[in-house]
């Protein structure tokens, strides 16, 4: 992070800012979380299926990743004070655009200007914390910065499940809006006079539209792709092709201009190309999975948006106590043995839902998994950046930081779209394998047809019955593969990350 070439701030003053500051990250961030256990909601409200509900999240994390890029050359040419106020002032107004959207396509555009304009928000955040603290204390400033990070996981999908069961699902959307005023006026105040010095430097105008063309004509078609039946579709060969185009145009771009949007040579250091896959990875396995449990109670176990969010929130009570012990000694320690913890941990509990989620499970059979879960997420994001992160030099620091953060929101909006894609396409397989065996020449179907019409049910009715079944029991066998996979994910990331070259060092 650049040094602020004003004394750091004391007392009272920085106390508030150190507040209003993680207030802003946990807006973002609660944004995210609250929207997964309301998609159900959102897309039945609005006529479309929870497939295509999926796209409230997946065209916010894109338009937000492919403005992550350019927030480091936005900082520079207006101030990071002047950004972060206008970025939080537009992304309240986005947000209060998404709440009075009463169609999914209006709400999937006010989704895309949320995500554009929340880019600059968590890392300039993060960098006005920083440069505002005195250097001695920055190590406990970005300890109680990232306890929002770790708290908003837990308030957001049991705010958002109560919102959506209780209210409307538009209201997850204008609580942001008092939030963000909030943390703009009291900013503005204490940050007065404290603007970032300004340079003006030229942009790479092709190298954005090429980004923006490349990654968005992928994620159309990730997202399209089921809708239209993949490529029997004119329509999704057209986006494979731009996107494949595109994005190979802006590599080869990018490795010849002077001022690269994605500067690709920092993959010749072996630490940040290690950080990098394995994050990415990481959060495209995550994210998805994120996504799937809240999709699952609430289409097969009939849980309540309210419930879903109780089941989910428990990933968040070990971080909450962990982060700042390794915060604060985490440096201590071999990053690679704290990844290493992570990634087994997620494993496990990945492996622990694949063998333990079945049609008579419980709300602890969902919530303990949860909970062990949190501690992986405690040991991830700061090993992971500070890995990625060394043996750059300083000038590098700004455009790394950039890359390794497009790439890994990038990963998490392509992880939800394939994760409920692979989750719809394997209950496919699965009701088809398991409707062969009700046929006249089972013994055993036909026995079942005939207890059932001892109860008074005609067969209608049992057939209508068994149908509902096995649609239930095509998505959760669909979900277990889809974890199973997950944890010999994990398992093979572990590896990868040995691969990373000591010393570790984190450059604030």
């Amino acid at each position: 992070m650049p040094q602020s070439h004003f004394k750091p701030l004391q007392g009272g003053a920085l106390a508030m800012l150190t507040l209003v500051l993680s207030l802003a990250t946990f807006m973002l961030v609660l944004d995210s979380t609250i929207a997964n256990v309301a998609i159900p909601t959102i897309a039945g409200d609005l006529g479309a299926s929870s497939s295509q509900g999926t796209w409230v999240i997946t065209s916010f994390g894109v338009a937000n990743a492919i403005s992550i890029p350019i927030t480091g050359w936005l900082a520079k040419r207006f101030g990071e004070v002047r950004l972060f106020l206008i970025a939080t002032l537009l992304f309240v107004l986005a947000s209060w655009l998404c709440g009075i959207a009463n169609s999914l396509e209006m709400l999937i555009v006010f989704r895309v200007l949320q995500g554009a304009v929340a880019g600059p928000i968590i890392p300039l955040s993060q960098s006005l914390l920083l440069n505002n603290y005195p250097p001695e204390k920055r190590g406990m400033a970005l300890a109680f910065w990232s306890m929002t990070i770790v708290v908003a996981p837990i308030c957001g999908p049991i705010l958002g499940g109560w919102i959506s069961d209780n209210i409307h699902w538009g209201w997850i959307f204008f609580i942001n809006v008092p939030i963000g005023l909030a943390v703009v006026l009291i900013s503005w105040k204490i940050l007065e006079g404290r603007e970032s010095r300004i340079s003006h430097q030229p942009v790479n105008t092709i190298g954005l539209i090429l980004l923006a063309l490349g990654v968005g004509a992928l994620q159309l078609m990730l997202d399209q792709g089921r809708e239209l039946d993949w490529f029997n579709s004119t329509e999704i060969v057209v986006l494979t092709i731009i996107a494949a185009v595109g994005l190979i145009a802006l590599i080869i771009w990018e490795l010849t201009d002077d001022n690269p949007v994605v500067d690709v040579s920092l993959f010749k250091s072996r630490n940040f190309t290690v950080g990098c896959v394995s994050t990415s990875l990481a959060f495209l396995v995550y994210s998805g999975t994120v996504v799937l449990i809240p999709l699952l109670l609430q289409q097969v176990y009939d849980y309540t948006a309210t419930w879903a969010g109780l089941a989910a929130a428990p990933v968040g009570l070990l971080p909450i106590l962990l982060a700042p012990i390794i915060g604060k000694f985490g440096n201590k320690i071999d990053m690679r043995i704290l990844i290493t913890v992570s990634f087994m941990v997620y494993a496990l509990t990945f492996y622990w839902r694949a063998v333990t989620f079945e049609p008579e499970m419980t709300f602890m059979d969902v919530a303990s998994p949860q909970f062990v879960q949190g501690l992986a997420v405690a040991c991830f994001f700061m090993p992971l950046t500070t890995i990625t992160l060394s043996g750059l030099p300083p000038e590098k620091m700004a455009s790394a930081s950039s890359l390794f953060n497009f790439l890994r929101t990038l990963a998490g909006s392509i992880g939800t779209s394939l994760t409920t894609f692979i989750w719809y396409n394997r209950e496919a397989v699965h009701h088809t394998q398991l409707t062969e065996a009700i046929n006249p020449y089972n013994p055993i179907s036909q026995q079942f047809f005939q207890t059932m019409g001892s109860f008074g049910l005609s067969e209608e009715q049992t057939a209508s019955y068994i149908a509902r079944q096995i649609t239930a029991q095509g998505f959760i066998i669909g979900a277990n593969e889809i974890f199973f996979v997950s944890a010999i994910t994990f398992i093979s990331l572990v590896v990868l990350i040995w691969f990373a070259k000591p010393p570790f060092s984190s450059k604030h």
